[in-house]
Order: C-alpha cells, then structure tokens, then sequence
C-alpha cells in the first residue's frame, strides 16, 4: 500500500488548496447564527472548566516527581478554580499511556492525594494519544444516539477527566531472562537452589529492555513511520519545518497575549513555582534546517525540530451535566456533542486519525466542514499534519480509502491551530486530549465561533474525533 499511496497521492495532492499563512494568527470576532445540535429527550453535557499544568520537556523541573504528583497538581489546580466541593464529584476518570507500576490507577491516587473524597469511584484508561480523549468521553457523552457515558446515562451529575503523563522517569525493565532468574530466585529454598541460579546469570542478561514508542505489531517507531508517512504524500522537509516553526511562533503568540488561561502554577517541591509551557522556542527556517534527519536516515525528512518532543504534564477538565451546572451556579464553557473513535492500519496509516475521523464525526452531528469555526488538530509530526490535509484534500484517497465521492475537503489554515499545537506546547501522550477540547472551548469563546472540531491520531493506527459547540455568552 505504501508504494500505491507513494504513486497516486502525489499526483493526487501535492498542489493542496490550503497554504500556511502567518498573516492572521488571532481572527476577529464571528457571528454565530447557526443552529443548536441539542436533541431532544439527550442530556446536555456541558465542559465546566479546564486546566493543566505547565507542559515540560522531560527531565527538566518536573524530573524528580511521579506521574500522580503532575495528575494530583492538575486536579488541585481544577478544585481551585471552580471552587468546586470536594465530595460533588460523583466518578473520576485519568488517561495516561506508560505507566509508573506503582501507581497503575494513577487516577485514583491522584484523587486521593488531591483530597477528593475516597467514597468516589476512580479508574484509569489507556488508549495511547487519546487516553483523555477516552476518559472524556467515558465520562459523559452520547455515541450514535445511545447514552454511553456515566452522565448521559443518568449515573452521574459531575465528572472530572483528565490525563497525564511523566516521561522523565519511565520503567526499564531486566531482560526476559534475568527476570526469570530473579523470580526463581525468589521461590528457591535451599542455598544450593540459590547458588545455582546465580551460576546462571551471564553478562548478557544484565542488558536493560528500554522502552521505545514503537508499534508492537509492526516494531516501527512512530518517528519512522512519519517518516514513511511524509514521504507517500509527498511532503517536503521545507513543508514540514515551515509548519513546525508556525506551531512555535503561534505558540508564543498566544502564550504571551494570556490566551493559554488553562495552565496553571505549580509548584515543585524543592524547586520553583512554575507557570507557564517551556517547549515553545521560535526559531528560523535556516537553524531548522540544519538538523539531521531523527529516524530515517540519512535522506529522512522528519527532525527533532518538526517532531513533538518528550513531554511531562497532566491536565484536568470538569464535565457535568448542563441542569447540574447551572444548579450548582456554573457558567459552562462549551458543550460536548458529538464523537467517534477510528481506527485503521498501523503499518501505512498509522497516523491518519483525523482524515479518518473528522468526516465521520461531522456526518454524524450533520454538520460540514465550513461550519467548523475552530480546529484544533493533534501534532504528533509535523510531516503527520501535512499528510493528513493532502488526504483530505484528495479526491482519490476519498474514493479509494474513504468511500467518498470525492474528497474530506481541508480546515482553512486561518482557522487551524491558532495557539499553537503539540509540536510546541508540547505532548504529553495522555494529557493532549483535555488540552485540545479546552483549547477549542477557550478559542470560540475568544473568536465568537459556534462550532470547534478536535481530531487526533494515536498509536496503534486509531483516531478520535469530536465536535464541542460554544456556550451561549
């Protein structure tokens, strides 16, 4: 198939409809008059309020902390700003990717240790890049007409999702045969039986398994798979570094203009308070284009510099229903609709999540791509982004892949990842879900949209996707 897409795409998209503009990074104020996607007889689910702490590059000031230090930070810091009452929770939800062992329900650790009540419930998903995604939608939402989640489904009023992620500290394992002997090792009884098995241990046992973001049933690194991504599509280095530095300098726009108000202070013990992301560095396309190729080399495309990087952070995000919102005196920021979840094949698609997604989602809430206002796309890869928007932008990929009559169609850059992206806030794997939906939340409040659409893609070759509509002001 890679041969096929490298083939046809090309001569199918590599003149897109859409370029990268840095002429309108923060648009002025829309006029909303479309209609309302409530149904009757469904619960309106609303996003009360989102925070998350501050995204940092692993092993910087978060280094000698655990994931359920950043998860109980991101809760405290939710607590904080809504004064919400510790015992109002009715279930708490974390999504987190690489877990520390210690702390497997890091949700429930980091509830207690955040002083929630222990009387409410709390478990923890995984779903790579989407883990919050998951969380948020187990919450509360509504799938294809049926109530799936725990409020749509009248078992809750008020749930907290959230997600986090610690890439400083992540578990190396002995090899499968030190592990065996240490086991045994455990179970002998006699000095013997001991003396015996540590006779068995050879130098080459004492070799660590590291962990790496590879695929299991391919055993292709992410970065590797971009790569091979890019490259199908015809998706040059420049292409691909032009979007990177347009992600920083977004990011840095809006950082400095206040509009990232979801994070929030922390501080680290032992250290200082910090309060704002510290991945976000402009640069040029001269200096960027001096770093060598990270993953296929030496002729890849994919750098350190257009890839997202290593990230700790957790975040948090309040969802009730709306009648228990307004009960309890809350403003919501925006609600929940519609979502689907995709997945396809990991080895060629690994990463076309949202081209996958982001149709489906918009049939099912009857919606078309002109009346999303904001888009708020996940960056694994900046060659990954540009992939997904010639795929939409294809009539043939539509055709043959899609089973459209023609092509998705792609977001206008203008109302595309307008403060920034993963690339430069950062990723943190199961913590990128709540940002994206608070971001989306935060943007059609500041631009006067009505409709907001988040898409992502994820490990495995699965995607999500969903539709927020704005709050009535």
């Amino acid at each position: 198939m890679a041969s096929m897409l490298l083939n046809t795409v090309r001569s199918c998209s590599t003149s897109p409809s859409w370029s990268i503009s840095y002429c309108c990074y923060f648009p002025s104020v829309q006029t909303k008059s479309k209609k309302t996607l409530a149904r009757p007889g469904v619960k309106n689910i609303v996003l009360v309020e989102g925070v998350r702490t501050p995204f940092l590059l692993s092993g910087t000031t978060y280094a000698d902390l655990m994931p359920h230090d950043l998860a109980r930070a991101a809760l405290q810091g939710l607590l904080h700003r809504t004064g919400l009452p510790k015992d109002a929770v009715d279930y708490i939800i974390y999504g987190t990717v690489i877990q520390e062992v210690k702390t497997s329900n890091v949700a429930r650790e980091a509830a207690l240790g955040a002083g929630f009540s222990d009387k409410i419930p709390a478990h923890t998903v995984t779903m790579a890049c989407i883990s919050s995604n998951q969380a948020m939608t187990s919450a509360c939402t509504v799938y294809s007409g049926r109530t799936v989640g725990l409020i749509a489904a009248g078992q809750c009023d008020a749930v907290v999702a959230g997600g986090v992620e610690f890439m400083s500290d992540v578990p190396i394992r002995h090899s499968r045969k030190m592990r065996k002997t240490m086991l045994s090792l455990n179970k002998a009884k006699t000095l013997g039986q001991r003396l015996s098995l540590i006779g068995s241990i050879r130098l080459a046992h004492l070799s660590p398994e590291l962990p790496a973001v590879a695929e299991f049933s391919t055993a292709e690194t992410m970065g590797h798979s971009a790569d091979r991504l890019a490259a199908a599509f015809g998706v040059s280095r420049v292409e691909q570094d032009e979007f990177a530095l347009r992600s920083h300098t977004l990011a840095k726009k809006a950082q400095d203009a206040g509009l990232l108000q979801d994070v929030i202070s922390f501080k680290v013990p032992g250290r200082d308070i910090v309060s704002k992301d510290n991945g976000i560095r402009p640069s040029s396309m001269e200096q960027m284009g001096k770093l060598k190729a990270a993953f296929v080399k030496p002729h890849g495309t994919v750098t350190a510099a257009n890839s997202s990087f290593l990230t700790d952070g957790a975040s948090a995000v309040l969802v009730m229903s709306e009648e228990k919102a307004l009960a309890m005196g809350y403003k919501p920021k925006a609600y929940l609709r519609d979502f689907v979840y995709v997945s396809q094949d990991p080895k060629d698609q690994l990463l076309l999540g949202p081209t996958y997604g982001t149709p489906k989602v918009l049939e099912r809430a009857g919606l078309s791509m002109s009346d999303i206002d904001v888009f708020e796309f996940h960056e694994a890869f900046a060659g990954q982004i540009m992939a997904n928007l010639k795929a939409m932008d294809s009539d043939w990929f539509g055709q043959t892949y899609l089973g459209r009559k023609s092509k998705v169609g792609t977001p206008p850059m203008e109302k595309f990842n307008l403060w920034g992206g993963s690339l430069s806030l950062g990723h943190p794997f199961g913590a990128t879900g709540c940002r994206l939906v608070t971001t989306v939340a935060h943007r059609l409040q500041k631009e006067g949209g009505q409709y907001g659409l988040v898409a992502a893609c994820a490990a495995g070759g699965q995607g999500h996707a969903m539709v927020i509509e704005a709050y009535p002001q």
